[in-house]
């Protein structure tokens, strides 16, 4: 070390006033980071698996939850986790394709129901058909037992992260 450098800097400065991670943030940190890089991922093998039936992921989505239960853009937008707007969007498409249509909401006069066609009923079938066969070789290379194990983990932090939502903590 050469004489002239006395003090060694370092190329970013720390903020000693920053609060730091506890070990419990830093694992919650990291299985964030995953979980983004696998939403990703999954979204990408949607496009892939609903393209030969001139779908998206998101349109995928959209089409599941009215073919679940009759429900509002609004409680599909909840279901999902998106934007109400987000889900309106793709609705209107789903329309205009004649994929689904709006009915009548007894509980709620502006509020209608997306509910699916016939043709969306058979795209969604083939969709689920392309996508059981995605998922038995997925499951299959990562185990059926660490897949059980990983979902109540995921579902905890699902759920703590809706508890903190409008708060500032």
């Amino acid at each position: 070390m050469s004489k002239f450098v006395r003090k060694r800097q370092h190329v970013v400065k720390r903020d000693s006033t920053a609060p730091q991670r506890s070990g419990a943030g830093d694992a919650f940190s990291v299985l964030a980071i995953t979980v983004l890089q696998l939403a990703g991922h999954l979204t990408a093998a949607g496009d892939a698996l609903t393209k030969p039936l001139g779908q998206t992921s998101a349109r995928w989505q959209v089409l599941a939850a009215a073919g679940h239960a009759k429900m509002s853009v609004a409680e599909i937008a909840r279901t999902l986790g998106i934007t109400r707007q987000g889900v309106q969007r793709v609705a209107d498409l789903l329309e205009a394709d004649g994929l689904a249509r709006y009915e009548e909401n007894p509980d709620h006069q502006r509020a209608k129901h997306l509910v699916l066609t016939p043709r969306g009923r058979e795209v969604l079938a083939g969709i689920r058909a392309k996508q059981s066969v995605w998922a038995n070789a997925l499951g299959a290379d990562i185990g059926e037992r660490d897949l059980r194990l990983a979902g109540p983990i995921l579902e905890r932090a699902l759920a703590a992260l809706k508890a903190r939502e409008g708060g500032s903590a």
